[in-house]
């Protein structure tokens, strides 16, 4: 619903916004970001790998078609701020229960209107993601002094672990979805790194025991729970910061189990693998990015969401630098060549820098799923040979 109340969004390099407040009032601070999808604003606003930054949409109308209990992604709201041009002043649409400003305010989340959201993006793509303020309510009012040292005052997401801040605290099960007299193929571990419900659900669908583990799960955690595979899934900070994480994959590799993951699992296979990573000028965010997957040829249209990404050649195979024999990107970004895919040629690994699962967006990349299950098949059957 629009407001007349004042907000002011602050960048740390001083550029200032004026607008009308949005959701809750206040002040926040974060990473100022962009996304480009046209729809899915629900799914994104509840993506765990959103934590700590200011997200802005590059549609213009957003709130349109409300929210509902279905669409989440996750178990809140997780964004630190939100930015739109032009929230929609009634809601339509059939499952709409509410809305999308009643869930902002319901969860504390600060946001801002009325400001050129198109001026404000090219900034980010001119300058790099840069540290942020939304000042709405009283803080409006602050001076502009003030307000750009809280913001240059705010965190950095170089250096920056926030798994633990999304993470679930204990282990959650979902069942396989298992047919026609079909049994699950075990458990997979799923380490909860910001995982959102639709990979969940992707996962059962496929036959696993779904087995969502907090981020702080040892090797001795997971071994317990038999796993017939392990999964890393999507998640906020920088890769750089998650050396428990890594040192953890490098014993899951060890064991010989089949490995999958995406976005933030991805870079951390990646530094499993020994390569490095690197924080992007202003990241992959949206459910419009082109990928080549260099075995087929073909290229899908994927759903990105990060600011970090693995340093590795894209061409020819390479030896691991941490001893877990070759490697290939096996995708790569159309836009700009970033790395979007690995495959381990001698362990059973692989992973994707982008979103599957695709909530929302396109379903090109479904397939992987299925990929997956393929490999946990092979190593069961090869496994079954042996005995």
């Amino acid at each position: 619903m629009t407001s007349a109340d004042p907000a002011v969004l602050v960048l740390e390099d001083g550029t200032r916004y004026t607008g009308r407040a949005y959701g809750a009032r206040g002040r926040t601070l974060g990473e100022a970001v962009f996304t480009t999808g046209m729809t899915g604003y629900q799914e994104t606003l509840t993506d765990p790998s959103y934590a700590g930054q200011i997200v802005v949409q590059t549609a213009p109308h957003i709130g349109n078609t409300g929210v509902n209990d279905e669409d989440p992604e996750s178990r809140r709201i997780w964004v630190a701020g939100y930015v739109v041009r032009d929230p929609s002043r009634v809601v339509s649409n059939f499952r709409a229960q509410r809305s999308l400003d009643d869930d902002l305010v319901d969860n504390g989340i600060v946001g801002i209107s009325g400001i050129d959201t198109r001026a404000l993006t090219r900034r980010i793509r001119e300058v790099g993601a840069l540290r942020a303020g939304v000042f709405s309510g009283d803080d409006a009012c602050l001076d502009p002094e003030e307000q750009l040292a809280a913001v240059r005052a705010g965190r950095d997401m170089r250096g920056l672990n926030l798994s633990g801040e999304v993470s679930v605290a204990e282990t959650q099960v979902t069942p396989a979805v298992v047919a026609d007299g079909q049994q699950s193929l075990g458990a997979l571990a799923v380490l909860d790194l910001g995982v959102k419900q639709a990979t969940v659900n992707r996962l059962s669908e496929r036959g696993f025991d779904v087995h969502v583990m907090p981020q702080s799960s040892t090797l001795a955690d997971i071994l317990a729970i038999e796993p017939v595979a392990v999964f890393y899934s999507n998640g906020p900070g920088d890769p750089e910061a998650s050396g428990d994480h890594v040192e953890l994959l490098q014993g899951v590799l060890r064991e010989g189990l089949p490995f999958f993951g995406i976005c933030f699992g991805n870079q951390l296979l990646g530094r499993a693998l020994g390569f490095g990573t690197y924080k992007l000028p202003f990241g992959h965010r949206g459910i419009n990015q082109p990928v080549l997957d260099k075995a087929s040829g073909r290229i899908e249209i994927t759903a990105h969401n990060h600011g970090f990404a693995v340093d590795a050649p894209v061409e020819g195979v390479v030896d691991s630098p941490a001893g877990f024999g070759r490697v290939e990107v096996s995708h790569v970004g159309l836009n700009d060549q970033v790395v979007e895919g690995l495959r381990a040629l001698d362990v059973p690994a692989f992973s994707v820098q982008y979103h599957p699962e695709a909530a929302a967006g396109p379903h090109d990349s479904d397939y992987l799923f299925d990929r997956f299950r393929e490999l946990v098949l092979a190593r069961q059957a090869s496994q079954g040979a042996q005995q």
